[in-house]
């Protein structure tokens, strides 16, 4: 039985926004798990990329419009049969400019796809999560919050924090509403990984070295961090978990105040 507890193989999972950061690590490590592993992102070319070096099917999707909903629904159906064991709700994007200079933008374009988008499409693959979902294998909703979410975050990203706040509530909102149906959903609350989201920041030394130092574990997170993480919530090992928000933040939320 121990050796079993992390075995994803032969689940079907779709990760949004899997086509780089941390969706792509995710979507990586699945795969190298043999997991049968559906990608989507909002740009084709990002999927024909993505696509041939994962060698799995790539989806172009804007998850924050009914037609990108849609698309990952039809392929869900084409690639397996309709049956899905489990979503990684990572699609997600950012804004940041001063408070005095916030604009309505920042806030329509975030919450549509951080917030709305995350729970319409959650709500659009319910029927191919209960159909996979058994008392023994449940399905599994895993969405990507964030540290931002739980602590005030450094930078002025108003509405990218809020989001990710509501995503955890979400999370556990839809945790206790899906129960019953044996559809597991939990959420990770990444901390300072290598993103496009930061790319800016550790683009020099000085910058690298200030975020780490933020750190109590003093170093950004890396691949097999998310990836084990996301891992544990989608196999045997997690099965007993629903509604939790999960760090995976060097200790920054568990260590501060």
């Amino acid at each position: 039985m121990t050796k079993d507890l992390f075995d994803v193989d032969g689940r079907t999972v779709v990760v949004t926004g899997g086509t780089r950061g941390i969706g792509a690590m995710v979507a990586e490590g699945l795969l190298e798990a043999g997991a049968r592993v559906l990608v989507t992102s909002r740009k084709a070319a990002a999927c024909r990329t993505a696509g041939d070096r994962l060698g799995c099917p790539a989806v172009p999707a804007d998850v924050s419009t009914a037609e990108g909903i849609a698309a990952v629904v039809d392929a869900v159906d084409a690639e397996f049969g309709g049956s899905l064991d489990v979503l990684v709700n990572n699609a997600g994007v950012t804004w940041g400019a001063p408070l005095d200079a916030f604009p309505r933008k920042g806030w329509d374009r975030v919450l549509s796809t951080n917030v709305v988008g995350l729970f319409e499409l959650t709500a659009a693959l319910l029927p191919a999560l209960r159909r996979a979902a058994s008392a023994e294998h449940p399905a599994r909703v895993v969405n990507v919050g964030s540290v931002d979410g739980l602590r005030v975050p450094v930078f002025e990203n108003y509405s990218y924090s809020a989001s990710k706040a509501a995503v955890h509530m979400m999370t556990r909102h839809l945790a206790a509403v899906l129960a019953p149906d044996r559809v597991l959903v939990n959420a990770v609350a990444p901390g300072a990984f290598p993103s496009d989201m930061t790319a800016a920041a550790l683009a020099s030394d000085s910058g690298r070295a200030l975020i780490e130092q933020a750190v109590p574990l003093r170093r950004l997170g890396r691949a097999d961090d998310i990836v084990g993480a996301i891992r544990y919530l989608a196999s045997p090992a997690g099965s007993y978990l629903t509604g939790v928000v999960l760090p995976v933040d060097g200790g920054i939320a568990g260590c501060s105040g």
